[in-house]
């Protein structure tokens, strides 16, 4: 019988039910079958992940990767607990709550540009894994200083981690990123000649925009304001001793 997804999560707990479906022992662990999906994920994209190609990734049949993992909705559950688990938990130390947010939030920044089919989990099943739990009450205590309540200190987590994944998704490169900044030097004057005096407030903006990063837009920069107004957002909530 297959294992429920929760004993597949914390299949190296003590607590876990050992065995599993009847016949001779695998050649290839549970673990061993995330791994590799993780691996082929980073190499290709979660779209390449499938049942198929791990059986032949790990040398096993179909039907055993089914023994591993029940199936692809599972083992995704299981590709990003693993990757959470694995992930830079910087140290809080004393540092102020801002600090400690702005390392938050760089952490995971960093963890979706090296792992970007994260972007494509969104299965809420994971928080029942012990590597989500253990990033979570991490995450979590960076906000200790503020000084909020459960409810609140949850909703200000999830503002930040909602914030960068928003900015994870901007920096996904487009086919056609590299040409950006050459098109941007070469079309600016021409795009003037057609716009004319239409749109001046856009014109202008964009005009000052385009000269200071010599492109439409940056994700570096807007990642920095929107960081900012992230942490101007979350003092509101601070306690005047806190």
């Amino acid at each position: 019988m297959p294992r429920e997804l929760i004993d597949l999560l914390w299949r190296d707990h003590p607590a876990a039910p050992q065995g599993g479906a009847r016949g001779p022992r695998s050649r290839v662990t549970t673990s061993a079958v995330v791994d590799a999906a993780c691996t082929l994920a980073d190499a290709e994209g979660l779209a390449a992940v499938s049942v198929r190609r791990l059986g032949e990734a790990l040398g096993i049949s179909t039907m055993s990767v089914y023994t591993h993992v029940n199936g692809r909705d599972d083992l995704l559950v299981l590709m990003a607990d693993t990757t959470y688990a694995r992930m830079a938990r910087p140290d809080h130390g004393a540092a102020g709550w801002r600090d400690r947010v702005r390392r938050v939030a760089g952490a995971n920044l960093a963890l979706l540009l090296e792992h970007p089919w994260l972007l494509e989990i969104d299965d809420e099943r994971t928080a029942f894994g012990p590597g989500t739990i253990a990033r979570y009450d991490h995450e979590l205590h960076a906000l200790d200083p503020l000084g909020l309540d459960d409810v609140a200190r949850d909703a200000a987590l999830t503002f930040v981690l909602d914030f960068v994944r928003g900015a994870a998704r901007a920096r996904r490169r487009a086919p056609q990123a590299d040409e950006m900044p050459q098109a941007w030097a070469r079309w600016a004057g021409r795009l003037a000649e057609y716009l004319g005096d239409a749109h001046p407030l856009a014109q202008r903006v964009g005009s000052a925009a385009g000269e200071a990063m010599n492109a439409p837009s940056s994700p570096a920069h807007a990642w920095e304001f929107g960081l900012a107004r992230v942490l101007d957002a979350l003092g509101a909530l601070e306690e005047p001793d806190a």
